[in-house]
């Protein structure tokens, strides 16, 4: 047997929630082989970042190779690069692989805790973007790629998306979990067409790690044939489960983790756990 095989290149989040672990866990879930490249080691739980170490552009590049070398990758997931040298190491990996990856711009955790250098947004722009075929931004990373104030209206998610395109990226899937209404309507920009991916917005304190899984969902619906519109269709139902099973878990004193194993760990919502 051949899997289909994903990699993620991002942070580790000690936690479990985010990062590195939520990108593999996301991959087992959906039926894909995970590999990865770490790029940071983050002090993390819960309720915050307390402390965090980049890897040398060294050792960055080296893992990319090693993976790219030997194993059949369908798709690559881009998250937390951290700093500027980082972001110029994988760029160039990516291009010299010709890859065009999907990259979840991470900047800021669920906490607050900055995960990306600000000297950093100018290489993110200039040295990643350009390569990506899909760039998945929430409302405030989207600003800030833009050089905008965040987006009220989805005129305004337009233009900012506009903006991010030009910058050579194959489409943008501007999240809109930071807005407000009674549905969450991301939104995917082509520069031809928008198209809407809509569900219904829930509350739950437990929802850390929901860009990185909602990326690496796209990145192992691509891995495993889908074209973009129906991977990113794919993945939002799929985190629009393991949001309503979040509270299903007790984990950590603060905003806990989305539940990835919705369909192993007691009963999906609305299915007996024996359900296939």
């Amino acid at each position: 047997m051949t899997p289909a095989i994903a990699l993620t290149i991002a942070g580790s989040d000690s936690g479990g929630g985010a990062g590195i672990q939520a990108d593999l866990k996301t991959f087992s879930a959906l039926g894909v082989y995970g590999a990865s490249v770490l790029t940071a080691v983050t002090a993390q739980n819960t309720r915050g970042v307390s402390a965090i170490e980049t890897l040398s552009p060294q050792i960055v590049t080296a893992q990319i190779e090693a993976v790219l070398s030997d194993l059949g990758v369908g798709a690559i997931k881009i998250g937390m690069v951290a700093n500027a040298a980082i972001a110029a190491a994988v760029g160039d990996a990516m291009q010299a692989h010709g890859q065009r990856p999907v990259l979840d711009p991470v900047m800021v955790a669920t906490s607050g805790d900055r995960l990306l250098a600000a000297d950093a947004v100018a290489d993110l722009r200039e040295r990643l973007l350009p390569l990506c075929q899909l760039v998945t931004p929430n409302l405030p990373e989207a600003a800030m790629l833009a050089g905008d104030a965040m987006a009220r209206s989805e005129s305004e998610m337009e233009r900012q998306a506009e903006t991010i395109l030009r910058l050579g990226a194959g489409a943008v899937l501007i999240k809109a979990g930071h807005g407000t209404g009674t549905t969450a309507d991301d939104l995917l920009f082509d520069g031809r067409s928008v198209r809407r991916f809509a569900a219904p917005r829930l509350q739950t304190r437990n929802d850390h790690g929901t860009g990185c899984t909602l990326s690496a969902a796209i990145a192992s619906s691509l891995a495993l044939g889908l074209e973009l519109p129906e991977a990113i269709e794919a993945a939002k139902a799929y985190l629009h489960r393991a949001l309503l099973a979040a509270d299903d878990l007790d984990i950590g004193k603060g905003r806990g983790p989305v539940h990835h194993f919705h369909r192993w760990w007691g009963a999906e919502p609305g299915k007996s756990a024996t359900d296939g």
